[in-house]
């Protein structure tokens, strides 16, 4: 039963290390933290491998120990220790991104609390539904929208180019809807 069991670990660790590996970078933003965050996370997923691979849902298992590993990881004292040397593990830049907005999307993402983060991840680089990441976080599905929403609004006031900033600016004032429902017409302003 153990040849089995080795030969069907092996061939999902061969399968989705590579996007479990992502994960974790993605959550802690090191190359090295990551494959530690990963490591622990498939010791633990082989050492259950036989229940979980029969309640037959490993991926989701393998993302929440992922997550879980993350925050353990965060845990330990040696990792809240900054070396000031940030620069050397750098992400491969994404098709069709030039570097600079690269750079501003992984800055963006690593501003935001921890917790967003990993709803955000999970929803929109994992892909999963609502449902899904709230069972993976161990969190309730309206815990899941409001964080997804409150990330994204961080994200789109930092990733928002300098002309949709101007074109803020250009929409009307509370004055100007204002004085537009009641028939007035909104005041002049020089620069408009």
């Amino acid at each position: 039963m153990r040849p089995s069991r080795d030969a069907e670990f092996t061939a999902f660790v061969a399968a989705e290390r590579p996007r479990l590996f992502r994960l974790a970078y993605l959550l802690c933003g090191g190359t090295h933290q990551a494959e530690d965050i990963v490591q622990r996370a498939l010791i633990g997923l082989y050492r259950s491998w036989h229940r979980v691979h029969r309640a037959g849902n490993v991926q989701a298992y393998a993302r929440r120990a992922i997550v879980n590993s993350h925050v353990d990881e965060a845990r330990l004292p040696w990792r809240r220790e900054r070396t000031g040397v940030e620069l050397i593990d750098r992400a491969a830049e994404p098709a069709g991104v030039s570097a600079e907005d690269s750079a501003e999307l992984w800055a963006a993402l690593r501003a935001l609390p921890v917790k967003q983060r990993r709803v955000v991840l999970l929803r929109h680089y994992w892909g999963l539904s609502v449902e899904e990441t709230a069972a993976d976080l161990g969190v309730r599905s309206g815990t899941v929208k409001s964080q997804t929403f409150d990330a994204l609004r961080a994200l789109r006031a930092v990733l928002a180019r300098p002309t949709d900033r101007e074109n803020d600016d250009a929409q009307p004032t509370r004055r100007d809807r204002t004085s537009a429902e009641h028939g007035v017409a909104p005041a002049f302003r020089s620069g408009r």
